[in-house]
């Protein structure tokens, strides 16, 4: 997501720990929240040349989402937001072998 740059360091991580408070109290898990720090965007949103770049990764159900995204759409600090689904990945199994038959001479 991209957060308004005109906020303070310390604003933009309250900002994040609420959103993060608020997407625990929706019922999802959140395992990570990183803020990127303040970047040029590729075009002006909202006549802003900059933005503080933020990525939130969360566990959760498509409802859940689904509100969260409504959320960050009435908050006024926050300038864009693009919401991914990872696929979960599956535990590879051992490459089998064939197994070699030693001969004794």
């Amino acid at each position: 997501m991209t957060i308004d740059p005109r906020p303070t360091d310390e604003e933009v991580a309250a900002l994040l720990a609420t959103l993060g408070e608020n997407l625990r109290g929706l019922g999802a898990e959140v395992t990570k929240v990183e803020n990127w720090g303040k970047r040029r965007l590729a075009y002006d949103i909202r006549k802003q040349r900059e933005g503080t770049y933020a990525v939130l990764e969360v566990s959760a159900e498509p409802a859940m989402i689904k509100e969260f995204e409504r959320q960050l759409k009435l908050n006024e600090n926050v300038l864009r937001f693009i919401s991914t689904r990872v696929p979960i990945r599956k535990k590879a199994r051992p490459a089998e072998t064939p197994e070699v038959a030693e001969e004794v001479v």
